[in-house]
């Protein structure tokens, strides 16, 4: 087959969605298939390259050439309707590249809809979080979890965020554009449970398979040959505990390090905390805990591999948590909120569940599974036998039975 992904980002933006896409691309590509990748550009990165046998095109928009739209240069989000730039782009790469399957990843896709047709290429569109019914993608409102949609309530909400001429054209763009879509797409592919309810898919008359996100079965050719050393030897020496992820509020870092700080004169290993510091992250920061700021994934990877066990305090409902299946894919029992599509795949198998929000049940289950050597082991055993069932070789082979359904539906 012949697939075009359609990504927001793609390397050297990395994400675990972008980190997905580009797995998703490469492993589909040493299968056989004909794999290319429409992305925005990027300032660090050429227009064209050809990755791990995957062809990789970056395009600028007309957004793009608006001076100070967008807050980080390296991050450009693309809007929730066709943005006419986007389309012109695309309609040029679809001649270039024929492809027999178009797979969407996040609003980028909305810029194919003008050009999907009967007979042209199937559409199938991955969710990796809420952007249908919402405009910051996150279902919070004032940092609480919104209980549904309102015209009002969601322009000042949206307004706050993004400013707010920015805000009403978020937020009315992606009402207007949802009914479209649904129109153009074959398949919605949401990664968990709570993506497709909460993106209305299960009371709705849309087609739609959940396919959960999912590990490499090897690491890419630049991750093995990657000197680590600079960022392992600030690891503490021995055991420790660790995070890692955005240092937001949203993740619940601010929970994490209440929980902790509240462990203080017991035998607890230090906590590491690896990930993007944004001006929200605390600056009161508990004895014994390292902030790491961001690493390359191989790094995360290997901190992982020293690890004691690891967190997702997350307060708002997590999509998936992939962060969390690479800590399972490294025999490290986790302690997560149970919330969102974490439920999907941690159990009392792997880890240990805690409300979200809740300090004291997070400081009790460190407590726990600190002092509980065989409880770590059990867990550590389960981490491993569940991250096999969402190893690449596993779930690649239903995103081909999804094309192949697609391209027999007529």
């Amino acid at each position: 087959m012949r697939v075009m992904m359609l990504a927001q980002f793609y390397a050297p933006v990395v994400g675990g969605e972008e980190q997905l896409v580009r797995t998703l691309s490469t492993e589909l590509a040493a299968r056989g298939h004909t794999v290319s990748v429409a992305t925005q550009w990027h300032p660090a990165a050429p227009a064209f390259e050809i990755d791990a046998g995957v062809r990789v095109h970056r395009v600028k928009g007309s957004l793009h050439q608006v001076p100070r739209i967008f807050k980080e240069p390296e991050r450009q989000h693309a809007p929730p309707f066709p943005e006419p730039g986007l389309t012109r782009q695309l309609a040029r790469l679809l001649n270039d590249e024929r492809p027999d399957i178009v797979h969407g990843h996040n609003w980028i896709a909305r810029s194919f809809l003008p050009l999907k047709r009967k007979n042209g290429p199937k559409f199938v569109v991955s969710l990796h979080d809420f952007c249908r019914p919402c405009a910051k993608k996150n279902l919070l409102y004032h940092d609480a979890p919104c209980t549904g949609p309102a015209l009002k309530k969601c322009l000042e909400c949206a307004s706050a965020h993004y400013g707010s001429a920015k805000g009403m054209v978020t937020v009315l763009g992606n009402w207007a554009t949802v009914p479209f879509e649904e129109r153009c797409v074959d398949m919605y592919l949401p990664v968990s449970q709570a993506v497709a309810a909460r993106n209305g898919l299960c009371t709705g008359t849309v087609p739609y398979q959940v396919i959960p996100n999912f590990l490499p079965d090897r690491p890419a050719a630049a991750e093995t040959s990657e000197d680590l050393s600079p960022y392992l030897s600030r690891l503490p020496v021995g055991d420790f505990l660790m995070y890692a992820g955005d240092l937001s509020r949203i993740k619940g870092v601010h929970i994490l390090l209440e929980a902790y700080a509240g462990l203080a004169g017991q035998r607890v290993p230090p906590l590491v905390l690896i990930g993007r510091v944004l001006p929200e992250t605390p600056t009161d920061i508990p004895a014994n805990v390292h902030v790491m700021g961001r690493w390359p994934h191989s790094a995360v990877m290997a901190a992982w591999r020293r690890s004691l066990l690891g967190f997702l305090p997350s307060l708002w409902e997590e999509p998936f948590g992939i962060v969390l299946l690479e800590a399972l894919a490294e025999g490290r029992p986790v302690i997560a909120s149970r919330i969102g599509g974490i439920v999907d795949f941690v159990d009392e198998t792997c880890g240990l569940l805690v409300p979200a929000g809740d300090v004291l049940a997070l400081r009790q289950a460190i407590q726990r599974l600190v002092d509980d050597g065989d409880l770590r082991s059990r867990l550590g055993a389960g981490a491993l036998q569940r991250a096999r069932q969402y190893a690449a070789d596993a779930v690649i082979p239903r995103f081909e039975r999804i094309y192949q359904q697609v391209l027999g539906s007529g």
